[in-house]
Protein backbone atom coordinates (compact mmCIF):
# COMPACT_ATOMS: atom_id res chain seq x y z
CA UNK A 1 0.00 0.00 0.00
CA UNK A 2 1.00 3.85 -0.58
CA UNK A 3 1.64 4.56 2.99
CA UNK A 4 1.79 8.53 3.95
CA UNK A 5 3.11 9.48 7.86
CA UNK A 6 2.62 12.99 9.38
CA UNK A 7 4.99 13.79 11.90
CA UNK A 8 8.24 12.28 12.42
CA UNK A 9 9.00 11.90 15.94
CA UNK A 10 9.01 8.66 18.08
CA UNK A 11 5.49 8.21 17.27
CA UNK A 12 5.79 8.86 13.51
CA UNK A 13 8.48 8.15 12.18
CA UNK A 14 9.27 4.90 14.02
CA UNK A 15 5.43 3.58 12.33
CA UNK A 16 6.21 4.79 9.34
CA UNK A 17 9.97 2.67 9.17
CA UNK A 18 8.16 -0.36 10.51
CA UNK A 19 5.37 0.09 7.67
CA UNK A 20 8.11 -0.14 5.06
CA UNK A 21 10.06 -2.93 6.80
CA UNK A 22 6.59 -4.99 6.44
CA UNK A 23 6.46 -3.98 2.73
CA UNK A 24 4.28 -0.98 2.59
CA UNK A 25 5.59 2.11 0.37
CA UNK A 26 5.53 4.91 2.77
CA UNK A 27 6.53 8.49 2.83
CA UNK A 28 7.11 10.35 5.75
CA UNK A 29 6.07 14.01 6.39
CA UNK A 30 7.09 16.85 8.08
CA UNK A 31 7.60 20.87 8.11
CA UNK A 32 10.85 21.02 9.20
CA UNK A 33 13.27 20.84 6.52
CA UNK A 34 16.27 19.88 8.48
CA UNK A 35 14.80 17.16 9.77
CA UNK A 36 13.64 15.96 6.37
CA UNK A 37 17.64 16.28 5.14
CA UNK A 38 18.56 14.53 8.15
CA UNK A 39 16.49 11.53 7.26
CA UNK A 40 17.13 11.91 3.62
CA UNK A 41 20.89 10.93 4.26
CA UNK A 42 19.79 8.07 6.44
CA UNK A 43 20.51 9.51 9.37
CA UNK A 44 17.42 9.61 12.75
CA UNK A 45 16.59 13.25 14.22
CA UNK A 46 15.79 10.75 17.70
CA UNK A 47 17.77 8.68 19.58
CA UNK A 48 15.97 4.95 19.21
CA UNK A 49 18.08 1.92 19.00
CA UNK A 50 18.28 -0.09 15.49
CA UNK A 51 15.63 2.87 13.87
CA UNK A 52 19.03 4.32 11.66
CA UNK A 53 19.48 0.49 10.86
CA UNK A 54 15.86 0.12 9.46
CA UNK A 55 16.10 3.48 8.00
CA UNK A 56 18.99 1.87 5.49
CA UNK A 57 17.83 -1.49 4.96
CA UNK A 58 14.37 0.26 4.11
CA UNK A 59 15.46 3.06 2.19
CA UNK A 60 13.93 2.18 -1.44
CA UNK A 61 10.43 2.36 0.11
CA UNK A 62 11.07 5.30 2.33
CA UNK A 63 10.45 8.96 1.34
CA UNK A 64 11.15 12.42 3.23
CA UNK A 65 9.37 15.24 2.04
CA UNK A 66 7.99 18.58 3.28
CA UNK A 67 5.42 18.32 0.36
CA UNK A 68 2.46 17.57 2.24
CA UNK A 69 0.02 18.08 -0.85
CA UNK A 70 2.23 15.41 -2.90
CA UNK A 71 2.18 12.89 -0.08
CA UNK A 72 -1.08 12.75 0.76
CA UNK A 73 -3.17 13.27 -2.47
CA UNK A 74 -1.84 9.70 -3.77
CA UNK A 75 -1.95 7.51 -0.57
CA UNK A 76 -4.15 5.03 0.37
CA UNK A 77 -3.44 5.48 4.12
CA UNK A 78 -2.29 8.06 5.81
CA UNK A 79 -1.14 7.84 9.40
CA UNK A 80 -1.21 11.18 11.65
CA UNK A 81 1.72 10.98 14.41
CA UNK A 82 1.86 14.61 15.27
CA UNK A 83 2.17 15.91 18.97
CA UNK A 84 -0.72 16.22 21.10
CA UNK A 85 1.08 18.48 24.25
CA UNK A 86 -0.78 18.94 27.17
CA UNK A 87 -1.96 22.79 27.89
CA UNK A 88 -1.80 24.53 31.39
CA UNK A 89 -5.01 23.56 32.46
CA UNK A 90 -4.23 19.54 31.49
CA UNK A 91 -6.55 19.01 28.33
CA UNK A 92 -4.75 17.74 25.01
CA UNK A 93 -3.73 20.08 22.42
CA UNK A 94 -4.87 19.56 19.25
CA UNK A 95 -3.56 21.89 17.57
CA UNK A 96 -1.30 19.72 15.09
CA UNK A 97 -3.54 17.28 14.30
CA UNK A 98 -6.20 19.70 12.97
CA UNK A 99 -3.43 21.59 11.28
CA UNK A 100 -2.65 18.52 9.63
CA UNK A 101 -6.31 17.35 8.37
CA UNK A 102 -6.57 20.93 6.88
CA UNK A 103 -3.45 19.77 4.77
CA UNK A 104 -5.07 16.51 4.38
CA UNK A 105 -8.52 18.27 3.08
CA UNK A 106 -6.94 20.24 0.52
CA UNK A 107 -4.62 17.43 -0.89
CA UNK A 108 -6.99 14.60 -1.32
CA UNK A 109 -8.39 13.84 -4.95
CA UNK A 110 -9.44 10.05 -4.03
CA UNK A 111 -11.16 8.01 -0.94
CA UNK A 112 -8.37 7.78 1.97
CA UNK A 113 -8.44 5.99 5.32
CA UNK A 114 -6.86 8.46 7.82
CA UNK A 115 -5.14 6.53 10.79
CA UNK A 116 -5.25 8.72 13.81
CA UNK A 117 -2.24 7.38 15.68
CA UNK A 118 -1.18 10.30 18.53
CA UNK A 119 -3.03 9.78 21.78
CA UNK A 120 -5.93 12.43 21.83
CA UNK A 121 -8.78 12.59 24.19
CA UNK A 122 -11.66 10.13 24.19
CA UNK A 123 -14.18 11.39 20.91
CA UNK A 124 -11.63 13.01 19.09
CA UNK A 125 -11.95 10.22 16.32
CA UNK A 126 -15.70 11.20 15.96
CA UNK A 127 -15.07 14.93 15.97
CA UNK A 128 -12.71 14.48 13.60
CA UNK A 129 -14.61 12.57 11.02
CA UNK A 130 -17.13 15.60 11.13
CA UNK A 131 -14.58 17.80 10.71
CA UNK A 132 -13.37 16.51 7.41
CA UNK A 133 -16.84 15.56 6.24
CA UNK A 134 -17.98 19.31 6.35
CA UNK A 135 -14.94 20.14 4.56
CA UNK A 136 -13.97 17.81 1.77
CA UNK A 137 -15.02 18.15 -1.91
CA UNK A 138 -17.98 15.88 -2.89
CA UNK A 139 -17.51 12.36 -4.38
CA UNK A 140 -14.58 11.61 -1.70
CA UNK A 141 -14.99 8.90 0.97
CA UNK A 142 -12.69 9.43 4.04
CA UNK A 143 -12.71 6.97 6.53
CA UNK A 144 -11.17 7.44 9.96
CA UNK A 145 -9.83 4.93 12.25
CA UNK A 146 -8.55 4.94 15.59
CA UNK A 147 -4.72 2.78 16.21
CA UNK A 148 -3.20 4.07 19.16
CA UNK A 149 0.54 3.13 19.69
CA UNK A 150 1.60 1.64 22.63
CA UNK A 151 5.95 2.39 22.26
CA UNK A 152 8.20 2.98 24.52
CA UNK A 153 11.03 5.29 24.12
CA UNK A 154 13.84 3.23 23.70
CA UNK A 155 12.45 0.12 22.52
CA UNK A 156 10.35 1.99 20.10
CA UNK A 157 11.26 -0.14 17.30
CA UNK A 158 10.82 -3.41 18.97
CA UNK A 159 7.61 -2.42 20.69
CA UNK A 160 6.13 -1.78 16.87
CA UNK A 161 6.85 -4.99 14.76
CA UNK A 162 6.66 -7.23 17.94
CA UNK A 163 3.54 -5.48 19.58
CA UNK A 164 1.79 -6.68 22.66
CA UNK A 165 -1.22 -5.98 20.45
CA UNK A 166 -2.44 -3.67 17.69
CA UNK A 167 -5.39 -2.00 18.11
CA UNK A 168 -7.84 -0.68 15.82
CA UNK A 169 -10.82 1.59 16.77
CA UNK A 170 -13.51 1.26 13.36
CA UNK A 171 -16.71 2.83 11.99
CA UNK A 172 -17.01 1.70 8.49
CA UNK A 173 -16.02 -2.10 7.31
CA UNK A 174 -14.13 -0.61 4.58
CA UNK A 175 -12.19 0.46 6.61
CA UNK A 176 -11.49 -2.40 8.48
CA UNK A 177 -10.81 -4.84 5.59
CA UNK A 178 -8.38 -2.16 4.33
CA UNK A 179 -6.36 -1.38 8.39
CA UNK A 180 -6.21 -5.28 8.49
CA UNK A 181 -4.74 -6.01 5.20
CA UNK A 182 -2.34 -3.27 5.81
CA UNK A 183 -0.92 -5.34 9.25
CA UNK A 184 -1.38 -8.42 8.28
CA UNK A 185 2.17 -8.95 8.12
CA UNK A 186 2.78 -8.12 11.53
CA UNK A 187 -0.02 -10.74 12.92
CA UNK A 188 2.08 -13.59 11.21
CA UNK A 189 5.37 -15.35 11.79
CA UNK A 190 7.98 -13.79 12.95
CA UNK A 191 5.86 -11.42 14.37
CA UNK A 192 2.70 -13.11 15.43
CA UNK A 193 0.97 -9.51 16.87
CA UNK A 194 -2.98 -10.13 18.07
CA UNK A 195 -4.90 -7.91 16.27
CA UNK A 196 -7.52 -6.14 18.25
CA UNK A 197 -10.77 -4.82 16.09
CA UNK A 198 -13.54 -2.76 18.22
CA UNK A 199 -15.50 0.62 18.01
CA UNK A 200 -13.56 4.33 18.02
CA UNK A 201 -14.06 5.28 21.23
CA UNK A 202 -13.05 1.74 22.96
CA UNK A 203 -9.60 2.21 20.70
CA UNK A 204 -9.09 5.70 22.34
CA UNK A 205 -9.48 4.70 25.96
CA UNK A 206 -7.31 1.72 25.81
CA UNK A 207 -4.41 3.86 25.14
CA UNK A 208 -5.16 6.18 28.55
CA UNK A 209 -6.24 3.24 30.31
CA UNK A 210 -3.41 1.36 29.72
CA UNK A 211 -0.56 4.36 30.19
CA UNK A 212 -2.72 5.76 33.35
CA UNK A 213 -2.68 1.95 34.79
CA UNK A 214 0.81 1.63 34.83
CA UNK A 215 1.28 5.41 36.13
CA UNK A 216 -0.76 4.16 39.17
CA UNK A 217 1.38 1.59 40.00
CA UNK A 218 4.47 3.33 39.81
CA UNK A 219 2.87 6.36 42.18
CA UNK A 220 1.41 3.14 44.20
CA UNK A 221 4.85 1.51 44.90
CA UNK A 222 6.23 4.84 45.31
CA UNK A 223 3.98 6.03 47.85
CA UNK A 224 4.64 2.68 49.32
CA UNK A 225 8.23 3.43 49.37
CA UNK A 226 8.22 6.42 51.16
CA UNK A 227 6.20 4.69 53.77
CA UNK A 228 8.48 1.66 53.74
CA UNK A 229 10.85 4.48 55.30
CA UNK A 230 9.22 5.21 58.11
CA UNK A 231 8.66 2.19 59.58
CA UNK A 232 12.03 0.60 58.48
CA UNK A 233 10.67 -1.59 55.99
CA UNK A 234 12.56 -2.42 52.45
CA UNK A 235 10.44 -1.38 49.40
CA UNK A 236 12.71 -3.88 47.22
CA UNK A 237 11.98 -6.81 49.29
CA UNK A 238 8.61 -5.82 49.17
CA UNK A 239 8.58 -5.78 45.51
CA UNK A 240 10.21 -8.93 45.01
CA UNK A 241 7.41 -10.83 47.17
CA UNK A 242 4.36 -9.13 45.72
CA UNK A 243 5.75 -9.97 42.15
CA UNK A 244 5.14 -13.65 42.56
CA UNK A 245 1.25 -13.03 42.66
CA UNK A 246 0.24 -13.49 39.03
CA UNK A 247 -2.37 -11.05 39.45
CA UNK A 248 0.08 -8.22 40.47
CA UNK A 249 3.11 -9.28 38.08
CA UNK A 250 6.24 -8.41 38.02
CA UNK A 251 6.89 -5.22 35.46
CA UNK A 252 6.86 -1.20 37.23
CA UNK A 253 7.49 -2.26 40.96
CA UNK A 254 10.55 -0.45 41.10
CA UNK A 255 10.29 2.46 43.54
CA UNK A 256 11.84 5.87 42.26
CA UNK A 257 11.34 9.53 41.82
CA UNK A 258 8.24 9.76 39.90
CA UNK A 259 7.83 9.05 35.91
CA UNK A 260 8.52 11.64 33.25
CA UNK A 261 8.42 11.79 29.47
CA UNK A 262 6.10 12.53 26.97
CA UNK A 263 3.30 10.03 27.59
CA UNK A 264 2.35 9.26 31.22
CA UNK A 265 2.38 12.83 32.56
CA UNK A 266 0.35 14.11 29.18
CA UNK A 267 -1.51 11.02 29.29
CA UNK A 268 -3.09 11.01 33.46
CA UNK A 269 -4.06 14.76 33.38
CA UNK A 270 -5.94 14.34 29.72
CA UNK A 271 -7.90 11.52 31.14
CA UNK A 272 -8.44 13.24 34.52
CA UNK A 273 -9.34 16.46 33.12
CA UNK A 274 -11.44 14.56 30.14
CA UNK A 275 -13.26 12.53 33.45
CA UNK A 276 -14.12 15.71 35.25
CA UNK A 277 -15.42 17.33 31.80
CA UNK A 278 -17.72 14.46 32.11
CA UNK A 279 -18.81 15.04 35.70
CA UNK A 280 -17.07 11.55 36.02
CA UNK A 281 -14.08 12.33 38.18
CA UNK A 282 -11.21 9.38 38.06
CA UNK A 283 -10.06 9.76 41.71
CA UNK A 284 -7.28 7.61 41.05
CA UNK A 285 -5.79 9.38 38.53
CA UNK A 286 -5.94 13.20 40.46
CA UNK A 287 -4.08 11.42 43.35
CA UNK A 288 -1.50 9.66 41.21
CA UNK A 289 -0.50 13.15 39.31
CA UNK A 290 -0.01 14.60 42.57
CA UNK A 291 2.12 11.78 44.09
CA UNK A 292 4.09 11.86 41.30
CA UNK A 293 4.82 15.50 41.76
CA UNK A 294 6.04 15.54 44.92
CA UNK A 295 8.01 12.16 44.17
CA UNK A 296 10.07 13.90 41.61
CA UNK A 297 11.92 16.35 44.68
CA UNK A 298 12.39 13.57 46.71
CA UNK A 299 15.90 13.65 46.58
CA UNK A 300 15.90 17.65 46.92
CA UNK A 301 14.26 17.22 50.03
CA UNK A 302 16.13 14.62 51.20
CA UNK A 303 19.49 16.81 50.64
CA UNK A 304 18.03 19.45 52.12
CA UNK A 305 16.99 17.68 55.79
CA UNK A 306 20.66 16.59 55.76
CA UNK A 307 22.81 19.60 54.93
CA UNK A 308 20.18 22.44 55.52
CA UNK A 309 22.09 25.37 53.07
CA UNK A 310 22.98 24.23 49.95
CA UNK A 311 24.71 27.25 49.08
CA UNK A 312 28.21 27.43 47.02
CA UNK A 313 27.87 23.32 47.57
CA UNK A 314 29.21 21.07 44.15
CA UNK A 315 26.97 18.62 43.89
CA UNK A 316 26.88 16.17 40.73
CA UNK A 317 23.92 14.95 38.83
CA UNK A 318 23.93 11.47 37.36
CA UNK A 319 21.48 10.92 34.82
CA UNK A 320 19.84 13.85 32.91
CA UNK A 321 16.67 11.83 30.76
CA UNK A 322 13.63 10.62 32.14
CA UNK A 323 14.76 7.19 31.99
CA UNK A 324 17.78 5.20 30.31
CA UNK A 325 17.43 4.39 26.67
CA UNK A 326 16.44 7.73 25.69
CA UNK A 327 17.75 11.47 24.86
CA UNK A 328 14.02 12.68 25.98
CA UNK A 329 14.21 15.09 28.91
CA UNK A 330 10.54 15.73 29.16
CA UNK A 331 9.16 15.78 32.18
CA UNK A 332 12.46 14.45 33.70
CA UNK A 333 12.91 14.62 37.51
CA UNK A 334 16.71 16.06 36.68
CA UNK A 335 15.11 19.39 35.48
CA UNK A 336 13.06 20.19 38.21
CA UNK A 337 15.47 19.05 40.56
CA UNK A 338 18.16 21.74 38.90
CA UNK A 339 16.23 24.26 38.46
CA UNK A 340 15.85 23.85 42.96
CA UNK A 341 19.37 23.53 43.44
CA UNK A 342 20.76 26.45 41.28
CA UNK A 343 18.27 28.33 43.35
CA UNK A 344 19.88 27.48 45.70
CA UNK A 345 23.04 28.90 44.71
CA UNK A 346 24.64 25.11 44.19
CA UNK A 347 27.33 24.28 41.30
CA UNK A 348 26.14 21.51 39.85
CA UNK A 349 28.22 18.70 37.83
CA UNK A 350 26.45 16.94 35.95
CA UNK A 351 26.37 13.71 33.55
CA UNK A 352 24.63 11.36 30.93
CA UNK A 353 25.44 9.60 28.17
CA UNK A 354 23.33 10.69 25.39
CA UNK A 355 20.64 13.34 26.93
CA UNK A 356 23.29 16.94 27.76
CA UNK A 357 22.26 18.66 24.60
CA UNK A 358 18.35 18.26 25.21
CA UNK A 359 18.48 19.10 28.67
CA UNK A 360 20.95 22.08 28.61
CA UNK A 361 18.35 23.73 25.60
CA UNK A 362 15.14 22.61 28.11
CA UNK A 363 16.53 23.96 31.12
CA UNK A 364 17.83 27.56 29.50
CA UNK A 365 14.70 27.50 27.19
CA UNK A 366 13.18 28.43 31.10
CA UNK A 367 13.39 32.33 30.76
CA UNK A 368 13.49 32.79 34.66
CA UNK A 369 16.41 30.71 34.79
CA UNK A 370 19.02 32.87 32.32
CA UNK A 371 21.01 33.81 35.06
CA UNK A 372 21.58 30.64 36.18
CA UNK A 373 24.61 29.66 32.86
CA UNK A 374 26.97 29.92 35.05
CA UNK A 375 26.66 27.21 37.50
CA UNK A 376 26.23 23.81 35.79
CA UNK A 377 28.80 22.09 33.80
CA UNK A 378 28.67 19.09 31.99
CA UNK A 379 31.32 15.92 31.70
CA UNK A 380 31.90 13.36 30.10
CA UNK A 381 32.43 10.46 32.44
CA UNK A 382 31.02 9.80 35.56
CA UNK A 383 34.56 10.38 37.25
CA UNK A 384 35.13 13.69 36.04
CA UNK A 385 31.52 14.84 37.11
CA UNK A 386 31.60 13.74 40.60
CA UNK A 387 34.83 14.99 41.29
CA UNK A 388 35.38 16.66 44.24
CA UNK A 389 31.60 17.13 45.18
CA UNK A 390 29.68 17.10 48.45
CA UNK A 391 27.16 15.13 47.11
CA UNK A 392 25.67 13.14 44.50
CA UNK A 393 22.17 12.93 42.73
CA UNK A 394 21.12 10.08 41.10
CA UNK A 395 18.40 10.36 38.34
CA UNK A 396 18.09 7.84 35.62
CA UNK A 397 19.32 4.29 36.22
CA UNK A 398 21.84 4.14 33.09
CA UNK A 399 23.74 1.15 33.05
CA UNK A 400 27.15 3.37 32.82
CA UNK A 401 26.06 4.29 36.73
CA UNK A 402 24.43 1.11 37.78
CA UNK A 403 27.99 -0.45 37.34
CA UNK A 404 30.22 2.40 38.31
CA UNK A 405 32.95 1.20 40.63
CA UNK A 406 31.63 2.11 44.30
CA UNK A 407 34.90 2.71 45.26
CA UNK A 408 35.51 5.58 43.16
CA UNK A 409 32.66 7.70 45.00
CA UNK A 410 34.66 6.89 48.11
CA UNK A 411 38.14 8.22 46.35
CA UNK A 412 37.03 11.01 44.45
CA UNK A 413 34.32 12.51 45.86
CA UNK A 414 35.05 15.68 48.89
CA UNK A 415 32.68 13.56 50.93
CA UNK A 416 30.16 10.33 48.98
CA UNK A 417 27.15 11.48 50.25
CA UNK A 418 24.76 9.66 47.61
CA UNK A 419 21.26 10.06 47.07
CA UNK A 420 19.84 7.29 44.91
CA UNK A 421 16.57 7.82 43.06
CA UNK A 422 16.85 4.99 41.30
CA UNK A 423 17.63 2.49 44.10
CA UNK A 424 20.59 1.48 41.54
CA UNK A 425 22.58 -0.42 44.08
CA UNK A 426 22.89 -3.53 46.12
CA UNK A 427 22.94 -2.08 50.18
CA UNK A 428 24.87 -5.41 51.18
CA UNK A 429 27.56 -4.13 48.60
CA UNK A 430 27.20 -0.34 49.22
CA UNK A 431 27.92 -1.19 52.91
CA UNK A 432 31.39 -2.34 52.74
CA UNK A 433 32.79 1.89 51.42
CA UNK A 434 33.00 4.57 53.65
CA UNK A 435 29.69 6.17 52.13
CA UNK A 436 26.43 7.88 53.07
CA UNK A 437 23.81 6.31 51.24
CA UNK A 438 20.28 7.35 50.68
CA UNK A 439 17.98 5.39 48.33
CA UNK A 440 14.05 5.11 48.16
CA UNK A 441 12.12 2.96 50.46
CA UNK A 442 15.48 1.39 51.95
CA UNK A 443 17.32 2.10 55.14
CA UNK A 444 19.73 4.69 55.28
CA UNK A 445 23.73 3.30 54.77
CA UNK A 446 25.97 5.89 56.88
CA UNK A 447 29.31 4.75 56.69
CA UNK A 448 30.96 8.32 56.58
CA UNK A 449 34.02 8.36 58.03
CA UNK A 450 33.25 12.02 58.74
CA UNK A 451 30.68 14.55 58.24
CA UNK A 452 30.82 17.10 56.34
CA UNK A 453 30.31 20.68 58.73
CA UNK A 454 27.79 22.57 58.60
Amino acid sequence: MKIAVAGTGYVGLVTGVALAHIGHNVTCVDVDLEKINLMKQGISPIYEKDLENLMEINKERLNYTTNYKEAYQDADVIFIGVGTPEKEDGSANLDYLYMVLDQIVNSLKKDVVIVIKSTVPIGTNDEVEIYINNKIKSGIKVMVVSNPEFLAQGTAVHDTLYATRIVIGVEDEKAKKIMTTLYEPLTKEPYNVPLLVMDRKSAEMVKYASNDFLALKISYMNELANFAEKIGADISLVANGMSYDPRIGNKFLNSGIGYGGSCFPKDTKALYFSSKLYNSEIKTIGACIEVNENQKIILFKKLKEKFKNLENFQIAILGLTFKPGTDDVREAPALVNAKLLLKEKVIIKAYDPIGVSNFNHTLFNDVSMTNYKEQISYYNTIEDTIKDCQAVLIMTEWPEIKEFDLKKYESLMAKPYIFDGRNCYDLKNISKYAIYYNSIGRKVIDNCKEKISL
